[in-house]
């Protein structure tokens, strides 16, 4: 009975999307399309299974662990379950003459993308509809539906978003005598105080937050925000302002200074993967491409996560050969994303990464109706602090800074480690924003106004710490830095 109910659940989930379950997928046009969010409520009357109990259908899958036996099945077999190919059907004489042929079976060429697509995945999908099914059993308040309609159903999905993670939180505070909260990045802390441990019933005079310092020395980072570029042009990368000719050509002239200090590997994260691309085709036309390119060989993040590895085994090989050889290439740059596949997870230790760049601030998209939802409900649950941000601002400001910190922590891996820490954008300097960041970065944190004159560098080995540092500080400490004008065809102050 329950199994009856949980495919007359999927077929009415995919009629809520405007899908028909007896027609393929992949070929399904929705008439609507769009991004749609709905309370619970309003979800389960539109989508025809308000009558169902849903927290039997949830007993039982748990009690049967059903999912579990559909994986352990699908994980044995799943790979070799090829769909057959209809065939035409022959006379007999016809029949008998292609039996009397040598069986040989054809590949089918598959696209590269269908490929990635029907890669074998590491979960069960009922897992994940058992988990949406649970979602669906949260106070009408503490949750939203959302509902994304793609050109196609094959496209389109639900996502159940969760606006009060105190509820499920304030089961295990109960339970236990003692939570540890434990992270690598977790500043800024103040949402996980108020939104979680407060909210969950959790008194002041319990918390007790610890936080350690770094394994390096302090004199082996150099974190520097820089608020002028080297012709004298205000960094504010906002939304408005980013895509301006003079902000990218500001930029291409810091990371040519830099990449003329800095030996071995640079890494320059962007807001976004379109940002990204903008910024590498205007270096290309404008020549500012060809200025880096003569000490650093240029490589790009991938969109794809299949070629992210060969991408990081190329940059990491150029590193290490021109690093040892010598010569006027000192090493390479790597032009990343925040939150992108380089930003967590990957290691840019030693020479792999000497200076890490960040363009802007990665604010994420406030139009977005998800993160309006999110911003929306502090606003309207938390009280507002005195001279304190909207809760739900504060929230978009730790999203960035969240992001920003898991980025610029990629150089620094170990006791020896040594990096310098480049922030692009005046935002920086803010005393709220520089709260967010670190203790080990903020503690060390230096805010230049104006961008120095290049100073003649001499290369340094792993060992020589200090002189490295002296050196792309010594970027920012005289007057701005001579420039190349591509019009006038000559070098100007």
């Amino acid at each position: 009975m329950y199994i009856k109910q949980i495919l007359y659940l999927l077929e009415k989930f995919v009629t809520v999307l405007g899908g028909n379950i007896k027609e393929n997928p992949n070929t399904q046009s929705l008439s609507q399309t769009g991004t749609e969010l709905k309370t619970i409520n309003d979800f389960l009357f539109q989508s025809q299974i308000d009558n169902i109990n849903l927290f039997k259908v949830r007993r039982y899958c748990e009690k049967s662990m059903v999912s579990r036996k559909l994986f352990g099945f699908t994980e044995r077999w799943g790979a070799v379950l090829v769909p057959p190919r209809e065939q035409p059907r022959l006379a007999g004489f016809q029949h008998f003459l292609q039996s009397l042929q040598p069986m040989v079976t054809e590949a089918p060429t598959v696209p590269v993308e269908e490929r990635e697509a029907m890669a074998p995945r590491p979960a069960s999908p009922l897992m994940h509809i058992e988990g949406f099914l649970a979602a669906l059993t949260t106070a009408n308040q503490d949750g939203r539906v959302i509902l994304s309609r793609q050109g196609s159903l094959s496209q389109s999905s639900l996502k159940f978003l969760l606006l009060n993670p105190a509820v499920p939180f304030a089961q295990v505070v109960k339970e236990c005598r003692a939570v540890v909260i434990a992270g690598g990045t977790m500043q800024p802390v103040s949402e996980f105080r108020e939104q979680l441990l407060a909210c969950a019933g959790v008194a002041a005079e319990r918390l007790v937050e610890f936080s350690c310092g770094h394994v390096i020395p302090p004199d082996n980072i150099l974190p520097l925000v820089i608020c002028t570029g080297p012709s004298n042009q205000q960094l504010e990368f906002t939304y408005l302002k980013r895509e301006l000719p003079h902000m990218m050509d500001e930029t291409g002239r810091i990371l040519c200074n830099l990449c003329n200090v800095v030996p071995g590997g640079v890494i320059c994260f962007f807001p976004s993967y379109e940002y990204q691309r903008q910024v590498h085709a205007h270096w290309d036309k404008s020549g500012l491409l060809a200025r880096l390119a003569v000490r650093k060989k240029i490589f790009q993040e991938p969109k794809r996560a299949s070629q992210v590895d060969q991408v990081l085994t190329e940059y990491s090989k150029c590193i290490q050969f021109h690093v040892q050889a010598g010569g006027t290439v000192t090493g390479a740059l790597l032009l990343s994303v925040v939150g992108g596949k380089m930003s967590e997870g990957i290691n840019f230790s030693d020479n792999l990464g000497r200076c890490v760049v960040t363009v802007g601030m990665p604010y994420p998209n406030v139009r977005s109706p998800e993160l309006r939802e999110k911003m929306a409900y502090p606003d309207q649950t938390l009280p507002r602090a005195a001279g304190q941000p909207a809760p739900g601002k504060a929230l978009v400001e730790n999203l960035c800074m969240k992001a920003v910190n898991q980025s610029i922590g990629r150089a620094i891996r170990h006791q020896k480690d040594f990096a310098s820490i480049v922030l692009l954008d005046q935002r920086y300097a803010r005393p709220p924003v520089l709260a967010k960041l670190p203790t080990w970065i903020r503690d060390r944190v230096e805010v230049k106004a104006t961008f120095g004159r290049l100073c003649c560098f001499a290369e340094v080995s792993s060992r020589e710490v200090c002189p490295l540092l002296r050196d792309v500080h010594a970027c920012l400490a005289c007057r701005p830095a001579p420039f190349w004008n591509h019009q006038a065809g000559r070098t100007q102050e």
